[in-house]
């Protein structure tokens, strides 16, 4: 059977490889999955206040917990601060609302979700509408490196294990780096062979800051996706090598990720794919192979964050 597989932080926590991905999983199809991803052998659950689904995953792994299915100390909780939080005196507010969904003392890694802040309206109102009345959300003017320095505080008082951030630029992170008194250890971006990310990930690498990978796929269900969106599972280069490692594009779609040192975070809510995409982790690419899929580099991004374009850090 498959094990996991770790990678050692700059804070010398050891974070599981492989994720669930829990975006727009919802009820009993994620309660489903949880149970069968932790079944199927894996730790490291990924979520987010904005995807308003903590409570249930709380409840969920509570249940487990108590069950003896598993350890609290052998799970890894990924959560995020959302946007309408990023005010300094948001910061704790919005990490106590997923603490106390999720059931937990402490949260394993805590990330800025993103640089851009939006402007709090309640604890609710996650995407207020632009007050000009056009596309987007109401936007703030607030800089990530204080909403930084107030997530720092987090780790200090033993609330978060780690802090990491999401969805930023080179010369983002840079900034925070140059600033940060409590290491950044993880830097959760969108990556995926149609997306040429090897300048910000070799950074991140140089200055110890760990890769966490969303949307493996290229995110083909995310509901603002064309009808002629690009597939990747669908794409020769993918398939060839799929078949000549006898497993499936989505393996090697994962794999693609892991063989490089990142970690990954596919979502599903079927227990046959939570399955299948475990056994990703036997899937030790070659330099060549990997090559062959950066070849395929399009500057496709499924997650542009185009609402926010306007805010002034704006990371795309």
């Amino acid at each position: 059977m498959e094990k996991n597989t770790y990678i050692t932080l700059s804070n010398g926590q050891k974070i599981p490889s492989l994720a669930l991905g829990t975006w727009q999983a919802t009820g009993e199809k994620l309660r489903n999955a949880l149970r069968a991803a932790i079944k199927c052998g894996y730790r490291h659950i990924d979520t987010a206040y904005m995807y308003q689904n903590e409570t249930e995953i709380g409840q969920t792994l509570r249940e487990l917990i108590n069950e003896g299915a598993v350890k609290r100390e052998d799970l890894f909780i990924t959560t995020k601060l959302w946007s309408t939080f990023n005010q300094p005196g948001k910061v704790e507010d919005g990490f106590m609302l997923s603490l106390k969904a999720l059931q937990l003392d402490y949260i394993d890694l805590y990330l800025m979700h993103t640089p851009t802040a939006v402007k709090y309206i309640d604890d609710k109102t996650l995407m207020p509408p632009a007050e000009d009345g056009g596309p987007g959300f109401a936007l703030e003017d607030v800089h990530y490196i204080d909403t930084w320095k107030a997530m720092e505080p987090l780790v200090e008082k033993g609330l978060a294990k780690s802090i990491g951030v999401s969805n930023v630029n080179l010369q983002q992170l840079g900034e925070i780096l140059r600033i940060a008194k409590v290491p950044c250890v993880n830097n959760q971006i969108e990556n995926h062979p149609f997306l040429d990310q090897t300048g910000l990930i070799k950074f991140s690498k140089e200055n110890n800051v760990s890769i966490s990978a969303f949307g493996p796929l290229g995110s083909p269900e995310r509901p603002w996706a064309p009808e002629n969106d690009k597939n990747l599972r669908n794409d020769p280069v993918v398939k060839k090598i799929a078949d000549s490692r006898k497993c499936t594009p989505v393996q090697i779609l994962i794999a693609y990720n892991l063989s490089q040192g990142l970690v990954c975070a596919p979502k599903s809510t079927c227990v046959e794919r939570i399955e299948e995409n475990f056994k990703s982790l036997d899937v030790k690419l070659t330099t060549d192979e990997i090559n062959q899929l950066e070849g395929l580099a399009c500057n496709f991004r499924g997650f542009s964050w185009d609402f926010m374009i306007k805010h002034k850090h704006y990371p795309f």
